[in-house]
């Protein structure tokens, strides 16, 4: 993978990163981008049924991205959720709100047809920005 000082990029355990030859997060200046992460854990989903469970793991596991640049949910700047049923508009967005409370993100919620794996109920995009110290 190339690497340039400004660019850097960050794998998880995420089967479908090497498959589909994605990173789960990209720093690149003062930005990090962190890609469309679901409530897995490698192969394991995690709160199959459940959108509030799906959503709090799906946010920690990109949350976890964002630590490998030394970031945190106060770190983030804008969240995207997607969701299968608007039915489950207020379990995601209690688990949203216990997560970024206090950061407060520009976050946008849209309901779409559906993910890779029928059970996902949730996928999380997270950006972030980070004072100017380099990738």
């Amino acid at each position: 993978m190339t690497e340039t000082p400004e660019v850097r990029r960050v794998q998880s355990d995420s089967p479908w990163e090497e498959q589909f030859g994605f990173a789960r997060a990209v720093g690149a200046g003062d930005s990090v981008h962190v890609a469309g992460t679901m409530p897995f854990v490698g192969t394991v989903l995690y709160g199959e049924g459940d959108p509030y469970e799906q959503a709090k793991v799906a946010f920690t596991n990109a949350l976890a991205a964002l630590g490998e640049f030394g970031l945190d949910a106060g770190s983030v700047v804008r969240v995207r959720i997607y969701l299968t049923h608007t039915r489950d508009v207020d379990e995601v967005g209690r688990a949203h709100k216990e997560f970024f409370d206090a950061a407060r993100p520009a976050t946008t919620m849209v309901v779409v047809s559906g993910f890779v794996d029928p059970r996902v109920l949730v996928e999380v995009e997270l950006e972030a920005f980070r004072a100017s110290r380099g990738a």
